[in-house]
């Protein structure tokens, strides 16, 4: 006797439906305007091609804006860790005004986020007046790009940890200082592995959003050639000049290297899963 089964009914279309507007929707977005970029550069010979992305003033821009973008990202990963600690782990006055100041870089426009830092900063700001007898100066120089990049990461990493500490439980932190667990023995090999995967997402989507990052940058770096030129300035420079072939190319280049390491920092995410996921 055949038994007939039946398919639960599912709340969302079924897989044929979803599928294909998730295929579409990518093409659309992301796919589509991405291919776009390649052709555009392929107009480009190769001589031509190859002096833009060799030439001196690109690569100093490259590396100012990835190696800030990346020494952001890591000092949000440690500071991002803390200040999720706190809003989950303590209760005090102002905490919620503190939780939701946490965003404010997400709400506020990229242009007036630079103004401010720059106004801050510069040698006749709040805090710039204060170094500047010392002969230091933080704005118009790597690190106001830098202090930039931390004003606009940081929410990326406090809101990617946030939840996962909210799940921790006590009672395995009570249970490892049970066992005779030091606090940093507890530290490094019970909450650090959790919270790993976490913390790995939320770098990522922090130096993903610094290298990209234009309008609160080009206020603080001063845009000095070889010195404080970020990647995404170069490129509005040649569409300026209508050099659209060439925009494209250090657009194309900047996406390559940036898909390069974010692949590698989720191929890190993955083995730590693998690693830590089962405790």
């Amino acid at each position: 006797m055949t038994t007939l089964r039946f398919r639960e009914p599912s709340i969302i279309p079924g897989f044929r439906l979803t599928f294909g507007f998730t295929i579409f929707y990518l093409m659309i977005i992301v796919l589509i305007p991405i291919a776009g970029l390649f052709l555009k550069t392929f107009e480009l010979d190769w001589q031509t091609f190859t002096e833009i992305v060799t030439g001196p003033r690109f690569l100093a821009a490259l590396r100012l804006s990835f190696g800030a973008s990346l020494l952001a990202a890591a000092f949000n990963a440690v500071i991002g860790v803390l200040v999720a600690w706190v809003l989950v782990r303590y209760g005090f006055p102002g905490k919620r005004a503190l939780d939701a100041m946490v965003d404010l870089p997400f709400a506020l426009p990229t242009a007036v986020a630079g103004i401010a830092l720059a106004s801050i900063y510069s040698p006749n700001g709040w805090i710039g007046s204060l170094v500047a007898p010392n002969g230091w100066r933080i704005a118009y120089t790597p690190l106001g790009i830098w202090i930039a990049l931390v004003f606009i990461g940081l929410p990326f990493v406090v809101r990617s940890v946030q939840p996962v500490l909210q799940d921790f439980s006590k009672e395995i932190e009570e249970a490892s200082a049970t066992l005779g667990a030091s606090r940093e023995q507890t530290i490094r090999r019970v909450i650090l592995p959790a919270l790993l995967p976490a913390i790995l997402t939320g770098f990522s989507l922090a130096f993903a959003r610094a290298v990209g990052e234009y309008g609160s940058v080009i206020f603080i770096a001063g845009n000095l050639p070889r010195q404080t030129e970020i990647l995404p300035l170069l490129i509005v420079f040649r569409l300026e000049e209508f050099n659209y072939a060439a925009a494209a190319a250090i657009a194309a280049v900047m996406l390559l290297a940036s898909f390069a390491i974010l692949l590698a920092i989720n191929l890190i995410q993955v083995w730590s899963q693998r690693r830590f996921g089962n405790g």
